[in-house]
């Protein structure tokens, strides 16, 4: 494929994709497949002859589509939303051209500055302690991993890390072996402490938390995947107070701030922890520049060597929504959350299982979880619409997330109406 080519096959995705979006909604939202579906109907090796670029557009209608969960339909209401939106899909194309491995500032110095800066204007628009940004020759700084669990990971080796250089450096006869085998992490059952939990949206302490590791010298790490991006509405921020208590924080621009994934965005208070934890420097590595304290090398802040171009994502989708256009969209999903919160309130038949505070609600029929368990398998075996369930201590609960960038509250009326009718349907055939 040449550029002529590339030219007017782009143009010819481009319109697949804006079509794809815009008829989402007519697409069945959860697949008619069973494990194994797709190998039938593949060749079994790759082609020794070029394909045309007709018959792989063809067969991503014909083999890939059907066996697709479509996470940006309307009626997609599972798990936690995925970001997307046409800015930063756009910039994928061009972080795809560019092409660059960004393990270094050298390999690529825009590449390493813009992710600098990107990761200052989103802590600054969080109201995030200035400790955490990298601006004005601070410790701190933030960095782009893969997911909160990549980030939670990177936390934990920084802080194993750092305690056992203290430790060592109060009792050189210490053996890294020794200290290992009496090294305590403390989680709860979400792992850490959690800002919106994936169960059901709810928030640990950190007033309370952050002291208690303060005081004794523990590394405490924050996890708010998803609820993170309602910090940038003033209405939210005080679900982040303590955070100044942290070392580190994370969460997923890529779930609901409009950037694709992957985007999952971490500060330190100390960026000398990570690179202490993950500092590799071969000669081929290494540059002029590297110790001039003007720039970072990003390799030294995470696991894998490579990375990607991600902050032109984060450059295009702020500057084309901006901060208010990021605002009314975070707070219309709250909306459409509590909307369907007061449709289940006004049914006698349910209950809602905690409060609601941002665009994820916890509902069930009241009684067993015996019915509530055949309701949402009723649900997903309509496809009509996409649920998955939670454990809240030993109560069987259905979680109704809010999710597309598209959602409307017709969709949440249509849904509410079609789990309505199921409903009554699992209770008759209880009483039968």
């Amino acid at each position: 494929m040449n550029a002529s080519e590339f030219r007017r096959r782009g143009k010819e995705m481009v319109d697949y994709v804006a079509n794809y979006m815009e008829g989402i909604e007519g697409r069945q939202v959860y697949p008619d497949v069973e494990p194994g579906y797709l190998r039938p109907l593949i060749p079994a090796a790759a082609p020794q002859e070029p394909d045309t670029f007709e018959d792989i557009i063809n067969d991503v209608e014909k083999i890939i589509m059907p066996g697709v969960t479509h996470w940006h339909s309307p009626y997609f209401f599972a798990y936690f939303p995925t970001a997307s939106s046409y800015p930063a899909m756009l910039a994928d194309m061009l972080c795809g051209a560019i092409g660059c491995i960004g393990f270094s500032w050298a390999a690529s110095p825009a590449c390493t500055e813009l992710e600098t800066v990107m990761m200052d204007w989103l802590g600054k628009m969080l109201e995030l302690p200035k400790a955490f940004l990298n601006e004005k020759a601070g410790e701190g700084g933030g960095v782009i991993q893969g997911s909160a669990s990549e980030a939670t990971l990177v936390a934990l080796l920084a802080a194993r890390t750092k305690v056992i250089h203290r430790l060592q450096a109060a009792s050189p006869e210490l053996t890294q072996a020794a200290i290992m085998e009496k090294l305590v992490a403390y989680s709860s059952d979400q792992m850490v402490a959690t800002l919106g939990t994936t169960t059901c949206c709810s928030f640990d302490n950190l007033l309370e938390v952050g002291p208690i590791c303060n005081k004794e010298d523990m590394w405490l790490h924050v996890d708010a995947a998803y609820a993170g991006s309602a910090f940038i509405c003033p209405e939210f921020r005080h679900l982040l107070n303590g955070v100044e208590f942290a070392d580190s924080f994370n969460f997923n621009p890529h779930k609901w701030l409009l950037v694709n994934f992957d985007c999952s965005a971490m500060w330190v208070k100390k960026r000398t922890d990570l690179t202490g934890a993950f500092r590799l420097d071969p000669t081929y590595l290494k540059h002029s520049h590297q110790d001039s304290g003007l720039i970072t090398d990003y390799r030294h802040w995470q696991i894998p060597l490579g990375r990607r171009f991600r902050s032109l994502k984060m450059w295009f989708v702020f500057r084309m929504y901006g901060v208010k256009g990021l605002q009314a969209y975070i707070r219309k999903h709250v909306l459409l959350s509590h909307e369907f919160e007061s449709l289940v309130r006004q049914d006698p038949r349910f209950e809602i299982c905690v409060e609601v505070i941002l665009g994820l609600v916890c509902f069930r029929l009241k009684g067993s979880n015996k019915v509530n368990e055949a309701l949402l398998q009723r649900i997903n075996s309509a496809k009509k619409i996409h649920l998955v369930p939670c454990h809240l201590r030993d109560k069987f609960v259905l979680r109704f997330a809010i999710c597309s960038r598209t959602v409307e509250s017709a969709h949440v009326q249509r849904a509410w109406e079609h789990i309505k009718e199921l409903a009554a349907d699992v209770l008759r055939a209880e009483r039968e």
